[in-house]
């Protein structure tokens, strides 16, 4: 079993060395551009084997795909990271072409991969890796659900003063700003929150969710890497072990939620074909005008990719 990171800054990297510690998979292949980069962070996850207890080989590689070939699962983590002041929508000229050479060295190499896409603006990376790779929707996925349900499920944590292991949440939409939090089936132990916080304070976790990346941003320079890094590897872990576990990812809608031919993030069955089902919510009015906005962000950005394609 071999899953590969491209990327090895600190998104890569991080995913690497948790796909590593959990013994997801048997080697794990990261991959950079820059001379001797992932090979050193290779190195470095694979001597730390002995103090963690754990098997999965670590390999680097600078550039050489060939390392990559018959990898069952491919991260992309590689481009840009956002620095203070930029959108991730102005991130898309520069990352759409790095995503596409990826994709096409990826698909090279491993025909038969399931891509997970971390590269931002998130859901119009997924578009690009997508339509280079012609592979089906269920197959490419960009994660943005899984980390955006975690920083709102941490918030509600340090609100309530409970544990995050017993609070469940869904979300849908774009990765941004106009993502859809969903109150009504956020629980903790089963318990609506609705019943454990005030509105008000539900409302402002909300908003601090939808810009908790740009958040991170202020206070470091630059873009979170342990948590989005972890939400990788929990997409790859539910591939490779088959767990079919339900969780928010990006995937190119066909009619669901009344919606066509739009990267956006819905629930869905993850297990070893990639996306083994997708999961219709039945929305109020309100969550519905909420997911059309989403749709129409994200729409806009993808028109701006195709004009850049032309």
């Amino acid at each position: 079993m071999k899953v590969t990171v491209v990327g090895a800054g600190n998104v890569g990297a991080t995913c690497a060395d948790v796909l590593a510690y959990k013994e997801i998979a048997n080697e794990v292949v990261l991959l950079d551009i820059r001379e001797g980069f992932a090979e050193g962070k290779a190195l470095d996850i694979w001597q730390k084997a002995p103090i963690d207890l754990y098997d999965t080989r670590t390999v680097g590689s600078t550039n050489d795909y060939a390392k990559t070939a018959g990898s069952e699962v491919v991260v992309i983590t590689s481009g840009l990271p956002r620095k203070p002041g930029m959108t991730r929508d102005d991130l898309i000229g520069t990352n759409a072409g790095i995503v596409k050479s990826v994709t096409e060295n990826v698909v090279k190499h491993s025909p038969n991969a399931i891509v997970i896409v971390v590269s931002n603006p998130l859901d119009v990376m997924t578009y690009q890796a997508h339509i280079t790779s012609k592979l089906p929707r269920t197959k490419v996925m960009g994660m943005a659900g899984i980390l955006d349900t975690a920083r709102y499920r941490a918030f509600l944590a340090e609100a309530l003063n409970v544990s995050p292991k017993d609070i469940q949440a869904m979300l849908l939409g774009g990765h941004g700003d106009t993502m859809v939090p969903l109150p009504r089936y956020t629980t903790v132990s089963g318990i609506p929150v609705t019943e454990l916080i005030a509105k008000d304070k539900l409302n402002a976790i909300i908003e601090r969710t939808k810009v908790g990346g740009g958040e991170l941003v202020k206070l470091m320079g630059t873009s979170a890497w342990y948590a989005p890094g972890s939400a990788a590897a929990q997409m790859v872990e539910a591939i490779v072990r088959d767990q079919r576990r339900i969780l928010p990812v990006c995937i190119q809608l066909a009619g669901e939620y009344g919606i066509k031919d739009c990267y956006l993030g819905v629930p869905v069955v993850l297990g070893k074909n990639g996306v083994e089902k997708i999961i219709e919510l039945d929305l109020n009015a309100e969550e519905k005008a909420s997911l059309e906005t989403s749709r129409k962000h994200v729409k806009e950005v993808m028109d701006v990719l195709d004009k850049l394609s032309k």
